[in-house]
């Protein structure tokens, strides 16, 4: 997957806890420039950030690429709902693959994906 021409990210697992990577990917991403669109049901806002609920609250329009900081069994009903609002690009941090996950996203047509790497280092 090219990153180069993606410059708007949400990230289902955005956390204020920044021991955790759900922290540490949105610092890492804001800090190099990307628009950050933080998701997590608890939090109004992350380091400054207006932060949604859910997928389905997201600017549709505007996300280019949705990364997950999630245990799988949550990964696979994010995703299904992200693709069931129109979202494509999916970028699974390691720890939050499946075979599930792959399996469902091989099945979907104009579907991109990542599993294994870390987008903190495929972004540098």
């Amino acid at each position: 997957m090219d990153l180069k021409n993606l410059k708007n990210v949400a990230i289902i697992g955005a956390t204020r806890n920044k021991e955790k990577y759900g922290y540490k990917v949105l610092k890492n991403l804001k800090d190099k420039g990307y628009t950050i669109y933080p998701i997590n049901p608890k939090y109004d806002e992350i380091e400054g950030i207006k932060t949604y609920p859910s997928v389905k609250d997201l600017p549709k329009d505007e996300i280019d690429l949705i990364v997950f900081v999630v245990p799988p069994q949550i990964g696979i009903t994010a995703v299904k709902e992200a693709y069931e609002e129109g979202f494509r690009k999916f970028w699974f941090q390691p720890g939050a693959e499946s075979d599930e996950i792959e399996e469902y996203l091989e099945e979907l047509p104009n579907v991109e994906f990542s599993f294994i790497k870390c987008i903190m280092v495929e972004t540098n």
